[in-house]
């Protein structure tokens, strides 16, 4: 069943997983798999600008993946500086706007330089919005947000007898950007792994066991063929929803 244009979903999030076991079955370092996984983020992000996704957002480095060894963190870093530099132009080119999300006080000075830099360039852009999830952890993002509209209801900015989930998405590190419709989650794990834990609430869940290094754009229009076929209820009925359309 193809994909149509009703039925594409305006925002989706991805969990790019896989790419250690990638490199372990080719006897070589993490790092390698990490090098060659930067094919398949350039593949899924011009794939979705090319469907008409709106907003992309990729599980980039998570908040406990601080804990891996220093010398793969350290070339994780180093990886996405150099992508960031690289990948830029292209970014302009097809007007792809750039965001990140997480604990940026936690990123090397030079990421956070580079990033800022991409950012600022590609403010413009309106073709698709790029988020990274950078040193973020879904428990983070709804601790921060709690902790920031406590302070407001402190200074009378807010009563707290008013407070809805909608007011705390606005608390969010997402903050203005549609909640994901669907994400998807290559390497075969069933699992979110604390990423946008209040933000996927009723987001498609879509997994493949297709390593990311190998993650190309028929597999990204699968799952968004996959997503396609499904029927989104939100807790009503098929027969309700049936009568909305």
């Amino acid at each position: 069943m193809p994909t149509t244009p009703e039925k594409i979903p305006t925002h989706v999030a991805v969990i790019m997983d896989g790419n250690g076991r990638w490199a372990k079955r080719r006897m070589q370092n993490r790092i390698f798999g990490h090098r060659n996984a930067i094919a398949a983020v350039r593949d899924t992000v011009e794939c979705a600008a090319e469907t008409g996704v709106q907003y992309l957002t990729l599980y980039t480095f998570s908040e406990e993946n601080w804990q891996r060894p220093a010398m793969e963190v350290n070339g994780l870093m180093e990886l996405l500086a150099d992508a960031i530099r690289n990948e830029t132009p292209t970014l302009l080119k097809n007007g792809i706007r750039l965001q990140y999300i997480g604990r940026h006080d936690m990123l090397p000075a030079g990421v956070r330089a580079k990033l800022q830099e991409c950012v600022d360039r590609t403010t413009a852009g309106h073709t698709m919005t790029l988020i990274l999830a950078l040193s973020y952890s879904g428990k983070w993002d709804i601790t921060e947000a709690f902790k920031h509209y406590a302070a407001d209801v402190a200074q009378g900015k807010c009563r707290l007898s008013e407070c809805t989930s909608g007011t705390i998405d606005g608390y969010l590190a997402t903050a203005g950007i549609p909640v994901p419709d669907l994400l998807i989650r290559t390497g075969g794990e069933q699992r979110i792994s604390n990423f946008m834990l209040w933000q996927l609430a009723y987001t498609e869940l879509y997994f493949t066991n297709i390593l990311w290094p190998d993650f190309r754009k028929p597999h990204f229009r699968e799952a968004l063929q996959e997503y396609s076929r499904r029927e989104r209820r939100y807790g009503k009925t098929g027969e309700q929803i049936e009568q909305q359309l």
